[in-house]
C-alpha cells in the first residue's frame, strides 16, 4: 500500500494559484538569494518552458522577485514584489526564453549584489513547492534547498573532502546527503553538504582558512 505524507496531500503553506509555478518559483528565487550572500542590487531573470508560457498568469515572475528578496511562499506580500523591489532599489530584468529546457518550469537567475558579487544559479521547480538546483556559476549540482546546506568550492585535491567532514564533525554537525562534482580531475570542484542543522558562520571560516585549496564556502 501506498503512503502519502500530510505535505503531499494539502500542499506547501503558499500565496496561490500553483505550488509549481508560484510556491516553487519563490522558493527558486529565495535560494539564489542565499547562494548570493544576500544584498541584491540588481537581478535578471530567465524562465524557460512553462515558466515562459504560462509564468505571468501564474505570477512566476512575481513570486521568483519576491524570493529574490528573501520572502517565503506564504508571505502576503509576494503579489507585491515588483513594487517592493523598486522601492528598494533593486533592479529587475526579466526575460522569457522560447529554448527547450530540461525541465519544463526552469529559471535561470543572475545576482548583482551591492558589493558588485556576480552569482548565478540555475533551477527548475519539480512540482509540489519542491525545487532543484541544478548549476551554481557554471558548475553542475544538485540541491533541493529541502535541508540546511553547505557548498564548497574548491580545487579537486586529495584530502579536502576529508577534512570538511572532519571539521562538520568536531563540531557535531550531522551530514544527511552529500555530493561532489567537478570539471576535471584536479580542477574546480563543489561539494554541497546538505545537513541536519545549519551550520554556522563560524565553521564556514574554519573551512575557509583551512587551506587555499578551499576558494569560497556558502551556508544555505
Amino acid at each position: 500500500m501506498q503512503t502519502y505524507d500530510l505535505f503531499d496531500i494539502i500542499g506547501p503553506r503558499m500565496v496561490g494559484p500553483s505550488s509549481s509555478h508560484t510556491a516553487g518559483a519563490a522558493r527558486l528565487g529565495r535560494m539564489a538569494n542565499k547562494i548570493a550572500g544576500g544584498n541584491v542590487k540588481h537581478a535578471h531573470i530567465t524562465l524557460y518552458g512553462s515558466f515562459a508560457t504560462t509564468g505571468r498568469g501564474h505570477g512566476t515572475d512575481k513570486a521568483i522577485v519576491a524570493g529574490i528578496l528573501g520572502m517565503e511562499p506564504d508571505d502576503e506580500r509576494l503579489r507585491y514584489s515588483m513594487l517592493l523591489a523598486k522601492e528598494a532599489d533593486v533592479d529587475i530584468t526579466l526575460d522569457f526564453s522560447d529554448e527547450i529546457p530540461d525541465h519544463p518550469n526552469t529559471a535561470e537567475i543572475s545576482i548583482e549584489s551591492d558589493r558588485g558579487k556576480l552569482t548565478h544559479v540555475r533551477g527548475a521547480s519539480i512540482g509540489g513547492g519542491s525545487i532543484l538546483i541544478t548549476e551554481i556559476n557554471g558548475m553542475d549540482v544538485e540541491l533541493s534547498g529541502d535541508y540546511p546546506a553547505l557548498i564548497v568550492r574548491h580545487r579537486d585535491m586529495p584530502g579536502v573532502i576529508n577534512t570538511v567532514t572532519m571539521i562538520l564533525a568536531n563540531e557535531h554537525i550531522n551530514v544527511a546527503f552529500m555530493r561532489v562534482f567537478r570539471h576535471a580531475r584536479r580542477q574546480d570542484a563543489c561539494m554541497v553538504i546538505e545537513t541536519d542543522s545549519p551550520v554556522s558562520p563560524r565553521v564556514c571560516q574554519l573551512i575557509l582558512d583551512w587551506s587555499e585549496d578551499v576558494t569560497e564556502v556558502l551556508a544555505v
